[in-house]
């Protein structure tokens, strides 16, 4: 049985590590994880966060891939529970090899048990959220930031700011200070800035996911700055033990050039990575026919 003809062929990753990491996860895809970003890789960049949702056709790729793979990890700064609820992910038949890690890691949502493992705030994120309205209102060039409440987290948005860019520039000093004061760190990306705990990112999480589910090959997506923490963590695993782990390096988009520079394989945006996966699954599936 053939692939599917309406699906796009696989792309060939740029780079010899990246064509290895796909020819291992052809190779033995029931050893291979895919790991994805959410917002702007899964789901398009929004104005407004809160209304992010999956790109349409994301689900149903990711359903017609998971059986295929040993697992599907969402890897996000967002809690779990509002990954999974603006990704549609709960209730889809096919996908009970996901599992969404959330605030990079300190949560975790399963497609089998359908609940969300959390640990308690930081209580520096509380002392956070009393202060940064007072730290913002003082300054009458930065009107138009706006601050998303995450639990374990909070961002300062400022992409509605008259200059976006000065505002996010201007405003990485205090916040830092802040974050510092209260035992937090602040991850930049897309014109927002994270204040969150640390000890935790992207990286850590994919590698104790990668070591748990006992990969042989690992698939990872992202489009932003806190993706580069993955992207060091597969480039460690690639040489680790006799044979590393093969990896494949996805950027979503270009607005980055700091991880599109590293990626093994550029794409235009979600609308491509959910080509990718819908690839994926066609050709994984007509192997296993």
């Amino acid at each position: 049985m053939g692939s599917n003809p309406h699906t796009p062929p696989l792309p060939v990753p740029t780079t010899p590590a990246g064509q290895e990491g796909l020819a291992a996860l052809l190779a033995r895809p029931d050893r291979a994880v895919i790991a994805l970003d959410f917002d702007g890789t899964l789901a398009d960049i929004v104005p407004d966060p809160e209304q992010a949702r999956a790109h349409p056709g994301a689900v149903e790729a990711l359903a017609a891939l998971a059986p295929e793979v040993a697992s599907i990890a969402v890897i996000t700064g967002r809690p779990a529970g509002v990954a999974v609820r603006y990704g549609g992910f709960a209730g889809v038949a096919g996908l009970d090899h996901l599992v969404v890690l959330g605030h990079y890691g300190a949560e975790r949502w399963d497609a089998v048990s359908g609940t969300v493992r959390a640990p308690a705030p930081h209580p520096g994120v509380a002392a956070v959220r009393a202060e940064l309205p007072g730290v913002l209102d003082r300054f009458d060039s930065w009107r138009g930031t706006w601050i998303e409440e995450k639990g374990q987290a909070l961002a300062v948005h400022t992409r509605r700011a008259a200059d976006p860019q000065a505002a996010f520039e201007a405003l990485r000093g205090p916040l830092g200070e802040l974050a510092a004061r209260h035992g937090l760190i602040v991850e930049p990306g897309r014109l927002v800035l994270e204040l969150r705990p640390a000890g935790m990112d992207k990286g850590v999480a994919l590698t104790e996911y990668v070591r748990e589910t006992g990969a042989e090959s690992v698939l990872y997506a992202g489009d932003d700055l806190g993706d580069l923490a993955a992207y060091a963590a597969v480039e460690k695993l690639r040489t680790e033990g006799p044979d590393g782990t093969p990896g494949l390096l996805v950027c979503s988009g270009t607005e980055v050039p700091e991880l599109a520079e590293r990626a093994d394989l550029s794409l235009p945006g979600p609308g491509a990575v959910v080509e990718l996966l819908q690839s994926l699954a066609s050709q994984l599936g007509a192997n296993s026919s």
